[in-house]
C-alpha cells in the first residue's frame, strides 16, 4: 500500500564567509566615514555655529554638547551599518565589520608614526608607502584567512557588537558586583588621567611629508587634521563611555557569565553566620591580636634589656655615650640599639 510522504526541507547552509567579509566591508566603511564625520566635520561645523550660541554656558557645558552631538552622529552611522547588513545578516558580519575598523585605524596610525619619523630622511616615503603596502597585504591576508574567520565570528558571538544580555535573569548579584568593581578600576583610571596626565587643547593629527618645500616640516607648515578638540573633556568622556560599554559587555560574554552565575549557585550554597554570632567571632579575633601584640612587646623589651647588661654584653649598653656606640659601616649611621 503506498503512502504519501512528506518532502523533506532541505537543510539551511551557513552563508559564506565571503558574504559576511563583503557586507562586513561595506558596514566598516560606513563606520569609517562616521568616524570622520564625528571626530572632524561635527567639532569643525560645532564651532562655528553652535558655540558661540553656547558661550554664556562655559566651555564645559559646550563640550558636553559637542561630544553628545559626536556620539549620536556615531550611534546614527552605526544605524546605517545595521541596514546595509540587512535584517539577517550573514553570521560574521558584525565581528567582520569591528574587526576591519580596528585594522584600518591601526594602520592609519602606524603609517603615521613611521612617516612622522622618517619625514626628514631621503628615502622616508619610500619606506613608508612600503609600510602601507605590507600593513594593507596583512590585514587583508588576515581577513581572508580561516583565523580571522574564526575571530570575526567568535567576537561576535560573545556579543562585542550586539545589545544583547546573555541569561540576563540569573547571576544578577555577581553580575552587578563585578560590573561596579570593572568601572571602578576603569572611572577611577580616568580619574587619575585627569588630573596627572591628561592636558587641555585638541589633539593635533599632522601628516608627515605635507611640509613647504623648502622649510622645516615643523606643526606649523604641516596639514593637520583635529581628532578631537578640547581633549581635556572630551577624552575622559569617551573613555568612560568606553570603560562602561566593555564593562557592561564583559559581564555579558557566555563564558564569562556562566562563570559569574555558577559562582553566585555557590555562594548561595554557603551557611553564612549570624550576625550575634559574627560580633562574637570579631571580639575573639581581636582580643587575640591584641594579647599577642602585647606579649611580643614584652618579650622584646626583655631581652633588650637583658642582653645590654654589663654582665652579657652582647649589645651596648643602652646609656652609652653617641661616641662609644657602633657606626653603621655601610650607612655611616650611629647604630641605636
Amino acid at each position: 500500500m503506498a503512502t504519501a510522504v512528506q518532502p523533506k526541507t532541505p537543510p539551511t547552509l551557513p552563508a559564506s564567509p565571503a558574504n559576511a567579509l563583503v557586507t562586513g566591508a561595506l558596514g566598516a566603511a560606513v563606520m569609517i566615514a562616521g568616524i570622520a564625520v564625528a571626530a572632524y566635520a561635527v567639532p569643525l561645523v560645532w564651532a562655528q555655529s553652535v558655540t558661540p550660541v553656547l558661550a554664556p554656558l562655559g566651555g564645559f557645558a559646550d563640550a558636553i554638547l559637542r561630544v553628545a552631538a559626536q556620539v549620536a552622529t556615531l550611534v546614527g552611522f552605526a544605524r546605517l551599518a545595521s541596514l546595509v547588513m540587512g535584517t539577517h545578516p550573514a553570521k560574521g558580519t558584525r565581528g567582520a565589520i569591528g574587526l576591519i575598523v580596528a585594522l584600518a585605524v591601526a594602520t592609519a596610525f602606524l603609517v603615521n608614526a613611521v612617516g612622522q619619523n622618517l619625514q626628514e630622511v631621503n628615502i622616508g616615503l619610500i619606506v613608508t608607502l612600503v609600510t602601507l603596502g605590507v600593513l594593507l597585504g596583512g590585514s587583508i591576508k588576515l581577513l581572508t584567512s580561516a583565523t580571522g574567520q574564526n575571530l570575526m565570528v567568535q567576537t561576535e558571538e560573545q556579543g562585542w557588537f550586539s545589545l544583547f544580555s546573555y541569561k540576563p535573569a540569573q547571576g544578577l548579584k555577581a553580575r552587578r558586583y563585578t560590573l561596579i568593581g570593572l568601572l571602578l578600576i576603569g572611572w577611577t583610571g580616568i580619574y587619575s588621567l585627569m588630573n596627572h596626565t591628561l592636558l587641555n587643547g585638541d589633539w593635533m593629527w599632522y601628516l608627515p611629508f605635507t611640509g613647504t618645500q623648502g622649510s622645516p616640516t615643523t606643526e606649523e607648515t604641516r596639514t593637520g587634521l583635529t581628532l578631537l578638540t578640547d581633549i581635556g573633556y572630551t577624552v575622559p568622556i569617551l573613555l568612560a563611555v568606553a570603560v562602561f560599554w566593555v564593562a557592561w559587555r564583559a559581564v555579558n560574554v557566555p563564558t564569562f557569565a556562566d562563570f559569574l552565575i555558577a559562582t553566585e549557585v555557590e555562594m548561595n550554597k554557603v551557611s553564612w553566620s549570624s550576625r550575634k554570632r559574627l560580633v562574637q567571632d570579631t571580639i575573639v579575633v581581636l582580643a587575640f591580636v591584641i594579647l599577642m601584640t602585647l606579649f611580643l612587646m614584652v618579650v622584646d623589651f626583655f631581652w633588650g634589656w637583658l642582653l645590654s647588661r654589663e654582665t652579657v654584653g652582647v649589645l651596648p649598653p643602652r646609656t652609652a655615650s653617641t661616641a662609644t656606640q657602633p657606626v653603621d659601616p655601610v650607612q655611616g649611621r650611629i647604630s641605636k640599639w
